[in-house]
């Protein structure tokens, strides 16, 4: 039989011993499908996967969540992990820290790393990256996105994505589309404008699958314009598969689906995850009960429904079986090996932000004596939790750990200073059981005490991934830090001005204690090696470079969600929340710049051990026609080596609609040696000043002057230039 299926396949592959092409391919395999291997092949057989089709050859295809990791095996039917001692995987860096890097080279080392994982464990499509825009501080999966500026996602999410795809492995970019919150997001329906729409939120999901190439692409489970998002036509068909030209998969989130009529007509592809009770509902399939298998087929054959939709799914679903399953060129993968590892290690450490580094304070000295270590997060595991990204690790290096490894020849001491999430794990891996007996009083005395004749005191805090801080299905509550972990800090630096403090999370959190304390990094979830990432940039023996991928108000009323009616929306009779975007583009740095509140930190910002000058802009022309070249100077004036990210933002002098002050059009990460002279350049073209111009339902490339900002960041600005169009 076997023998038979690769006959079969090789037949559908090849003319007169040339290889077909893939649409060719494709129609072969088609023409030879029955109806029901058509309907089979278009929703899930099992929790993570679909059939293909035996009597041809064609494979099964699996899919795996990411995007940090390849998520550990589970039961067939079941969401219980499957016991397997073989699937621990290499936990890289959350994506907010990789969109803190600024940087599209590692982005590339990310794809290609996390791709041979996916492609060693046999996985055909890797679950991720996420790109949705990030709107709120409180949203719970901000961690799994690339920040809030859409040219940013765009441009760090093209890489990544190429990357994982050259194993053969598709990505799944997610979640398709204004998937801005957890609250309620099954029942949250999203009202914006669509300039908003296609400036803030489509970009990114644009570059990645015109750009990026995506094979498949995942719907989301909010609702817009009253549709849900898995098979909301304007959306899937009009916008993605017309407009945009998209030869790729539509996939359902888990339980996306939600009736046969709108995953038929509504340009959705592939159904996975929609609720049914497991096998327990007699002899029939439970996924025979998907709403796009026995439910359509049946509509089909009653002459409800023509075939016309099923052959585009299926041609689709063939695509990306022959783009993967079927990809004999990706080698066989690898999986937690050195270089995965130090990959990670990098990523991680060049995406850490110093926010505040008082007199010089950091890095800590080769020689120092005494380093006292405070704070849960010092020592909690952050590879579990946090919803579908969690992870079961090979291994994972704590806080704690990172710096005992990096100062071998200091007393190191920890105190906990705080409790807050004592026990966790995800299934039945990852468990762990950090509770302390002491008061709260107590752990805060016991932490003063420790600080006693130190040279350098770390409180290590922040959120973690457990419910309610950063976590798939729910929204933070509240913009402080959890824990009463400002009062701990207030107190440490009452008898420490010179405390380091490590925010450990995916999200922006007040810091109302910033002007009281020596020194402030801005950490994220960082995979297998957080504790080595922190402990290189703590040490000196990595200069930071990361910049911030969004805004941190002072306070969460100074940002633009003002009502209920914005976020998290008006709950209606019909128990579907309402939602109004009315901030329109006014998104991140662009509303703190357009009403003058001024932030705790800035969109782009972060500190170096070494400092840099960035010269004026030279521009190859005052007039931009199709494209002009603009070319900065920059120079490390310090000690160190290190690198700088030159921002470019661009700012319409007038225009006929309502504009930004400037929007982020271009960066580049520079690495230089102290002294050591370098330029950066940057092409700018008529999309750069373009804007959604609804009247005409096209980007508009205003005529007029437009003023060319650079800098360290949107806040910093050292010089400007100018051109007209």
């Amino acid at each position: 039989m076997a023998a038979m299926a690769a006959v079969a396949l090789s037949a559908c592959c090849c003319v007169r011993g040339e290889k077909k092409s893939l649409d060719a391919q494709v129609e072969d395999i088609l023409s030879q499908m029955t109806l029901e291997e058509k309907i089979a092949i278009i929703h899930a057989q099992s929790k993570f996967s679909s059939a293909g089709v035996p009597r041809l050859g064609i494979p099964e295809l699996w899919t795996d969540d990411g995007p940090h990791g390849v998520r550990p095996d589970v039961l067939w039917d079941q969401w219980n992990s499957a016991g397997n001692t073989n699937d621990s995987c290499t936990a890289f860096p959350a994506l907010t820290c990789l969109a803190a890097t600024f940087d599209r080279e590692l982005s590339s080392l990310y794809g290609v790393s996390v791709g041979e994982e996916a492609r060693y464990r046999k996985k055909n499509v890797l679950l991720g990256p996420g790109v949705n825009i990030y709107r709120t501080p409180l949203g719970g999966r901000n961690f799994e996105y690339m920040g809030e500026d859409p040219y940013l996602a765009s441009r760090m999410c093209v890489n990544y994505i190429k990357g994982v795809q050259s194993n053969g492995v598709a990505t799944c970019v997610k979640h398709f589309c204004l998937n801005n919150q957890e609250f309620n997001r099954h029942t949250v329906n999203v009202k914006v404008d669509d300039r908003t729409l296609y400036e803030i939120y489509l970009p990114a999901f644009k570059a990645a699958v015109t750009e990026g190439g995506s094979w498949s692409i995942m719907g989301a489970y909010n609702l817009y314009d009253g549709t849900h998002l898995c098979h909301n036509s304007r959306i899937l068909n009009d916008i993605l598969k017309k407009e945009w030209n998209y030869d790729g998969v539509v996939i359902s989130d888990w339980g996306g689906v939600s009736d046969t009529e709108g995953a038929v007509k509504g340009g959705l592809d592939l159904e996975f995850g929609t609720w049914t009770d497991g096998l327990t509902m007699g002899a029939t399939n439970s996924y025979d009960r998907y709403w796009m298998a026995n439910p359509y087929l049946e509509k089909i054959r009653s002459g409800e429904y023509g075939t016309d939709e099923l052959d585009d799914k299926c041609r689709r679903v063939l695509k990306l079986m022959l783009r993967t399953s079927l990809y004999d060129n990706g080698g066989p993968g690898r999986f937690t090996c050195p270089e995965h590892y130090a990959a990670a290690r990098r990523i991680g450490a060049e995406g850490i932000v110093l926010l505040k580094n008082e007199g010089g304070l950091l890095p800590i000295a080769a020689d120092a004596a005494k380093i006292v270590v405070l704070g849960e997060n010092a020592i909690k595991p952050m590879t579990v939790g946090g919803g579908s990204s969690s992870l079961k690790v090979q291994k994972e290096v704590s806080i704690l750990e990172g710096i005992r490894n990096a100062f071998p020849n200091a007393e190191v001491i920890y105190e906990r200073a705080y409790q807050g999430s004592t026990k966790g794990g995800y299934d039945n891996y990852g468990a762990y059981d950090i509770t302390d007996e002491r008061s709260a009083e107590t752990l805060v005395a016991d932490a003063l005490k420790a600080c006693e004749g130190a040279d350098y005191v770390i409180f290590a805090g922040g959120l973690n991934k457990d419910w309610m801080q950063d976590a798939e299905g729910t929204d933070r509550v509240d913009y402080n830090l959890p824990y009463g972990q400002n009062e701990v800090i207030e107190a440490l630096a009452a008898v420490r001005s010179d405390l380091v403090v490590v925010n450990v999370s995916g999200n922006a959190v007040a810091m109302p204690w910033a002007d009281r304390v020596g020194a402030i990094i801005q950490d994220w979830y960082l995979g297998s090696e957080a504790g080595n990432s922190l402990a290189d940039v703590l040490s000196g023996a990595v200069c930071p470079s990361g910049k911030l991928p969004f805004t941190i108000p002072v306070a969460l009323e100074d940002g633009p969600l003002k009502t209920p009616e914005q976020y998290p929306g008006v709950k209606g009779e019909d128990g579907i929340w309402q939602e109004e975007y009315s901030e329109g583009i006014y998104v991140g740095y662009r509303w703190y710049e357009k009403t003058g509140v001024k932030p705790r930190f800035a969109f782009g910002y972060g500190l170096s051990y070494t400092s840099f000058a960035i010269g004026e802009p030279k521009l190859s022309s005052k007039v931009l026609r199709d494209k002009l070249t603009v070319t900065v100077p920059v120079e490390n004036t310090g000690d160190v080596r290190g690198a700088e990210v030159v921002q470019l933002y661009i700012g319409a002098d007038n225009s006929v609609v309502d504009r930004p002050v400037k929007e982020l059009k271009g960066f580049e990460k520079v690495w230089l040696n102290p002294g050591e002279k370098s330029s950066v350049s940057f092409t700018i073209d008529r999309q750069a000043v373009s804007f959604f111009d609804t009247e005409i339902h096209d980007w508009n490339a205003e005529a007029g002057d437009y003023t060319i900002y650079i800098g360290s960041s949107s806040d910093d600005i050292s010089s400007t230039a100018r051109f007209s169009l």
